[in-house]
């Protein structure tokens, strides 16, 4: 594990976002990744839940080294990686049952976050699932002191960035016909938050 781009957060919180993945997600689905790294989520995932059809995504300047990381695992259900920035590049055209995404919220611009929404919400099935992982404020207040500098170390970096409010999050999804369905406490003062795509009533 001596990789230059090696992520050492993924591997901590590999472990218990799946177990809660277990719990979430369908025996079988077909899964679309945002942001997925080197693919250490994709990789772990798949090796345990291998009724998922995982398709893996990136930005355009990092999908080699993801390419190269996925060849290497060499596991079946784990797609080809996509090009994708949320804001700048076309959604896949067909549809998926679940979107995750892991720390990501916090590193994208407000107007980045409003498009994985708003993408995210086009391509789910009605019922679908968005499984959000990551650090959260809830009703606009850090949820610890650590999360509180981790904040004003991202701000300090990029004004951009920053801790999103759970509030303003359900309000986006709401905007694009999607709910929260459960949120879950994490290690580490994280979350994985669940919104559903609602299903037209007919």
């Amino acid at each position: 594990m001596n990789r230059p781009h090696f992520f050492a957060p993924s591997e901590r919180n590999k472990q218990p976002i799946l177990e809660q993945l277990k719990k979430v997600l369908p025996a079988r689905a077909h899964v679309l990744e945002i942001g997925s790294g080197l693919g250490q989520h994709a990789i772990h995932f798949c090796k345990t839940l291998t009724g998922l059809k995982w398709q893996a995504s990136e930005k355009g300047d990092s999908i080699a080294d993801l390419m190269e990381e996925l060849s290497s695992a060499g596991i079946s259900n784990i797609a080809p990686p996509l090009a994708l920035d949320v804001v700048a590049d076309e959604w896949p055209i067909r549809e998926f049952d679940a979107v995750y995404a892991a720390n990501t919220a916090h590193i994208m611009s407000w107007e980045a976050v409003s498009a994985m929404f708003g993408g995210t919400g086009t391509i789910l099935v009605p019922g679908g699932l968005f499984c959000l992982y990551g650090p959260f404020n809830i009703d606009g207040k850090y949820t610890s002191e650590g999360n509180r500098d981790f904040d004003r170390n991202l701000r300090s970096r990029n004004p951009k960035m920053g801790i999103r409010d759970l509030g303003e999050l359900e309000r986006l999804a709401g905007s694009h016909q999607m709910f929260l369905q459960e949120r879950i406490s994490m290690p580490a003062n994280n979350f994985l938050l669940v919104f559903e795509k609602r299903v037209e009533q007919e």
